[in-house]
């Protein structure tokens, strides 16, 4: 996968941020991370309630810092680095024995509770994509790390996953494309103690959404721009402090970085089928004004947006279906019918080995465009395959979850019924996460 440890390698990072907070004890995880670091840990981090903010605007004094891209050793090789491995076993931990208990409750409530965003904020998702030099974790680029993250974090819910992943995606759409100034104002509040909510507003809630004919549209005003339109699955919209909008500018897709205090936006409530735990909200513009600092990277840099969501999308897909493989590869060989396991019939044995063939090929396919995007080579095939997968196997995968399951695949008792919805959401969302 052509990745290549840096001198702070990006997962020992994330796992001395872990290992010098206390949250851990409370989530049960500081045998795993006491085994995986091996390095001094950073000071403890106090947790602090989320608020609105007003953030101060920093005129730029010089050129944006990027990340740099990985080194290439010319190999494609599936296996992940030492550093990202331990990152991805104590994040799957986490997924275990966090997310997963907890979907229910927060399918219930229609929002993930406030101490998994926070233990999320300290595993340092918002600082992956962040250059060191602004208070992030890294000097090199990893989308391959990013696609295991949000894997890993999906075996344990996609819903929530979705919704600790939101301010990440903003937080890395300012890195890659916002200027100086954008990244002076923005970024020490998701490289701090106290994250703000944040979401990548990209949807629209109409038929055959394309992400390239946006009806939300933005006019160039005296010193600014006027935003009006309506945009759909929007991530715990309502205790959002910032986002990113696309709107259309002289009919081409961009970018836009919009307080929640500007004047003319509003919010409501959107529920939706599947991501219940992500609390997907409508956000309306109307004549919202915004300055010029606002437009956030090119029209290219549009497109690069997209394509990352979608391979985001894609990476989710793979852990809710993976949850889904190993749960009902279990369940059929524990129930019994006719005296017997209902794994010995065939009919049953052809269809998990089918989800397991679909799931493999999802994942070869995502990670193999994470791989060229890494190496800096045109992944838009990979991208546009990885998504035409995910969408349509990561839905027969939730669909023969619960026909396996038969009558308990259709009620709440087990959990392959939210996960066929989540899946759901996989062909038909657009933004929200990036990797």
């Amino acid at each position: 996968m052509a990745n290549r440890p840096d001198p702070m390698g990006i997962g020992l990072a994330v796992l001395n941020r872990i290992a010098s907070s206390q949250a851990i004890d409370k989530l049960g995880l500081r045998k795993a991370t006491e085994r995986a670091v091996y390095q001094g840990a950073k000071s403890g981090f106090q947790l602090a309630a989320n608020a609105n903010r007003t953030f101060k605007r920093v005129k730029g004094s010089g050129t944006p810092q990027r990340l740099g891209a990985t080194q290439d050793s010319g190999l494609f090789d599936l296996t992940p680095t030492e550093d990202q491995q331990m990152m991805v076993d104590v994040i799957g931990e986490f997924a275990d024995e966090v997310l997963r208990p907890g979907a229910e409750a927060a399918e219930k409530a229609d929002d993930t509770p406030k101490e998994v965003l926070d233990q999320t904020s300290e595993f340092g998702l918002t600082l992956l994509n962040v250059p060191e030099s602004l208070g992030g974790l890294s000097e090199e680029r990893s989308v391959v790390t990013g696609v295991l993250v949000n894997e890993a974090l999906a075996y344990g819910d996609m819903g929530q996953a979705v919704a600790c992943l939101a301010p990440a995606s903003v937080a890395t759409a300012i890195s890659l494309w916002g200027t100086d100034e954008q990244q002076q104002t923005y970024l020490p509040a998701f490289t701090g103690d106290d994250v703000p909510a944040a979401a990548l507003a990209v949807a629209e809630s109409r038929p055959l959404f394309d992400p390239f004919e946006l009806q939300t549209t933005a006019t160039a005003t005296e010193g600014g721009y006027r935003l009006t339109g309506v945009k759909s699955a929007v991530v715990r919209g309502t205790e959002a402090e910032l986002f990113v909008v696309a709107a259309a500018l002289d009919g081409t897709p961009r970018l836009f970085v919009v307080e929640s205090s500007t004047p003319g936006l509003t919010l409501a409530a959107d529920p939706s089928m599947g991501l219940r735990a992500a609390g997907l909200t409508k956000l309306s513009l109307d004549g919202a004004v915004v300055p010029e600092t606002a437009l956030l990277g090119t029209a290219d840099d549009y497109r690069e947006c997209v394509r990352l969501s979608r391979l985001a999308w894609s990476a989710l897909a793979v852990g809710t279906g993976r949850a889904v493989l190993d749960y009902t590869k279990e369940y059929v060989k524990t129930r019994e019918a006719f005296g017997e396991p209902i794994a010995h019939r065939q009919a049953v044995a052809f269809m998990v080995a089918n989800i397991a063939i679909e799931l493999e090929g999802m994942r070869l396919v995502t990670l193999k465009a994470a791989s060229r995007h890494e190496q800096g080579r045109d992944a838009s095939r990979e991208v546009a395959l990885a998504r035409k997968l995910a969408a349509e196997y990561g839905m027969k995968i939730g669909t023969d979850g619960v026909q396996l399951l038969g009558g308990h695949g259709f009620v709440k008792e087990h959990p392959v019924e939210r996960w066929y919805r989540d899946l759901r959401a996989v062909g038909v969302l657009e933004g929200a996460v990036l990797v």
